[in-house]
């Protein structure tokens, strides 16, 4: 008999490779364990094996017919498979399983609508209009925060996947559109270690760096990136269509008044209102020291840092790595 043994999401998400194949050894021994079909279908997603994924997740399905997680996770391979229809079909099915599961309704409208666009630009050949969003990036010497400013976004109405150097996010807005943002990144980032908040004024991603770095700018070479850095008086804008921004932009600083930032937001918010209010001293001081440290050092003090080369001081568990 097979020992027990358990492969939860949290030891597939800290290492997907290492579960890969502590999973494989144990279906060597009990080749009819659905669930460990199951949770190798979703480490081979997270290592993006998607043929594979679907191959395990339908074994899964084979052997054990009301498991409703190997349907999702046979979903989400097709559907990076750009398989839209079994997709579809597959997170069908699941719901009807586990009703109380959200996800599947944001899985099938994703589907219905790589579904429709298809049609539609097999028929006509045009560029689909996308809503109008304002975005801006900043960092910190940890993270890059990227701020998509949308307004009553739904609970349920967020879908992020993090890449190494990659970031795909769909948003659904309160007008009912789907709103896309595709980035490649310009250095590669921990996916396991991202997030995103979803506020009454904005989206917040945090995507937390690999390396203690100062990123020039959001993507890589090659990429025309339509998101500027965050300057403190120049709110940058993303969008081609002409719009009342500065009234939007008024409308939503007074609604983050009345939001309780913490953490970096924070942080960041207090940086950005001193640097605002200070001297020409101050500035130059922030200035200096954010760039000679790479951005691990931030002083307002320029009788101290004028006269000096600001060294480099990251975290304790931090290492920084020069290029």
């Amino acid at each position: 008999m097979a020992t027990e043994r358990s492969f939860p999401d949290s030891f597939i998400d800290e290492d997907p490779q290492k579960a890969l194949e502590a999973l494989n050894e144990a279906l060597q021994e009990d080749s009819d364990n659905a669930e460990w079909f199951c949770q190798r279908a979703y480490a081979h997603i997270l290592l993006k094996n998607y043929s594979c994924a679907a191959d395990d997740a339908k074994k899964a399905q084979q052997l054990k017919p009301t498991l409703a997680l190997a349907l999702m996770r046979t979903g989400i391979a097709e559907y990076y498979l750009n398989h839209y229809d079994s997709a579809h079909a597959a997170f069908t099915q699941g719901h009807q399983l586990d009703v109380s599961d959200k996800s599947y309704e944001i899985w099938i409208k994703r589907c219905e609508e790589m579904r429709h666009d298809e049609t539609q630009n097999s028929s006509v050949n045009r560029t689909p209009v996308v809503p109008p969003v304002k975005h801006d990036w900043y960092q910190t010497e940890a993270q890059v925060i990227v701020t998509v400013m949308v307004k009553n976004v739904p609970k349920d109405g967020v879908c992020i996947n993090f890449m190494e150097k990659e970031l795909d996010a769909k948003i659904q807005l309160a007008s009912g559109e789907s709103y896309s943002l595709n980035l490649h990144l310009l250095h590669p980032i921990v996916p396991q270690q991202s997030s995103f908040k979803i506020l009454t004024t904005k989206v917040e991603i945090k995507m937390k760096k690999t390396d203690a770095i100062r990123w020039e700018k959001l993507e890589g070479e090659g990429q025309e990136s339509n998101i500027k850095h965050f300057n403190p008086h120049q709110y940058p804008s993303s969008s081609h269509y002409t719009c009342k921004w500065d009234k939007m932009v008024v409308d939503i600083s007074e609604e983050e008044k009345n939001e309780n930032l913490e953490g970096d937001a924070a942080l960041n918010k207090l940086f950005q209102q001193i640097y605002s209010d200070g001297s020409d001293e101050v500035k130059r001081a922030m200035n200096k020291s954010f760039m000679e440290s790479g951005g691990t050092v931030l002083s307002t003090n320029w009788k101290d840092v004028g006269k000096r080369k600001v060294e480099m001081n990251p975290p304790d568990d931090v290492e920084f790595k020069k290029y």
